[in-house]
C-alpha cells in the first residue's frame, strides 16, 4: 500500500496541495481525476520527489520523502505530462530509465539492455529502437517515453496524462497495459482527463479539487458520490449497454 498522509506541496509562493491523505493499493490501477488546476500533476511530482513536500508518503512502511533522489527512483517511476525531445534514439531514451541502477562509470549492463528491450516490446515500439525521437510521430514518442518508465522497473508507476497523442485504439491498449502492470503487483497511478475511460477502466479513483481530495473509492462509489459532478460542474450520467455501463456528460450542475 502507498500511504499518503497530510501531504502538502506546491511552488514558492503558490501552495497547490493542502493536507492530502490517500491510500493507494498495490496491484490496482488508480486514476487521479479533477479539473485543471486541482493539483493532479503536483501530486504526482511530489510523490516522485520532483517537488518539495511536507507530510508522509510510505510505501509498505518505507518513508519515501526522506530518500535520496537516486534511491527514490528505484521505487517510483514518473512520466510527466510535458517533455523535451532530445536528439537521441528511441532505445537510448528508454535506457535512461536504468540510470538509478548504474554505478560509476555509467555503463549499461546486459540486464539494462534486456529491461529496455522488454519494455519497448511491451509498448510495441521495439522496431523503432534505432530511430531518432525527432523522426517519430507524437503517438510513437509517447509510447517510447512510457517504455522508459517501464524500464525503470519500480513497484510504483506514475503516469501523467499518458494518453496524450495516442489514438483511441492505442489509448485502450495503454489501459490494458496498465492493468497488466497492476496484475504483476505494481502500484499504477494515472492522471486522466477522460472521465469515461477512468470510470470504465480504473480499479479505484481519487477526485481532487482546489488542492484537496474530495473523495476516494471505486469507480462505482465515485460515480454515485456525486463528487465528479461537483468537481467538474457537469452532470455525469450513464447508460447500461451489453458491454457494461457507458458514461456521458451533460448540462451544468447546480452548485
Amino acid at each position: 500500500m502507498l500511504e499518503i498522509r497530510n501531504l502538502s506541496a506546491g511552488y514558492p509562493g503558490n501552495p497547490v496541495l493542502n493536507d492530502i491523505s490517500l491510500s493507494i493499493p498495490h496491484g490496482a490501477v488508480t486514476v487521479i481525476a479533477g479539473p485543471n488546476g486541482s493539483g493532479k500533476s503536483t501530486l504526482l511530482k511530489a510523490l516522485a520527489g520532483i517537488l518539495p513536500a511536507t507530510g508522509s508518503v510510505r510505501l509498505d512502511g518505507l518513508e519515501l520523502l526522506t530518500l535520496p533522489a537516486r534511491e527514490l527512483a528505484k521505487h517510483v517511476a514518473f512520466l510527466p505530462q510535458n517533455r523535451t525531445v532530445p536528439e537521441i534514439t528511441a532505445k537510448n531514451l528508454v535506457l535512461h530509465g536504468r540510470f538509478p541502477y548504474l554505478s560509476y562509470p555509467r555503463r549499461y549492463r546486459q540486464e539494462d539492455h534486456e529491461k529496455a528491450e522488454a519494455a519497448m516490446k511491451k509498448m510495441g515500439v521495439w522496431d523503432l529502437a534505432g530511430r531518432k525521437l525527432a523522426t517519430l510521430s507524437g503517438g510513437q514518442r509517447q509510447k517510447v517515453y512510457i517504455a522508459m518508465a517501464l524500464a525503470q522497473d519500480t513497484p510504483v508507476v506514475l503516469l501523467d496524462e499518458p494518453n496524450t497523442f495516442l489514438d483511441i485504439a492505442h489509448q485502450l491498449q495503454l489501459m490494458d497495459q496498465a492493468r497488466a502492470l497492476a496484475a504483476e503487483g505494481k502500484t499504477v497511478v494515472l492522471v486522466l482527463h477522460d472521465l469515461s475511460m477512468a470510470l470504465e477502466c480504473a480499479d479505484s479513483m481519487a477526485v481532487l479539487s482546489q488542492g484537496a481530495c474530495l473523495f476516494q473509492g471505486s469507480p462505482e462509489e465515485t460515480f454515485l458520490s456525486g463528487h465528479l459532478d461537483r468537481a467538474f460542474q457537469v452532470q455525469v450520467q450513464r447508460v447500461q449497454t451489453p458491454d457494461g455501463w457507458k458514461h456521458y456528460f451533460s448540462g451544468k450542475t447546480i452548485l
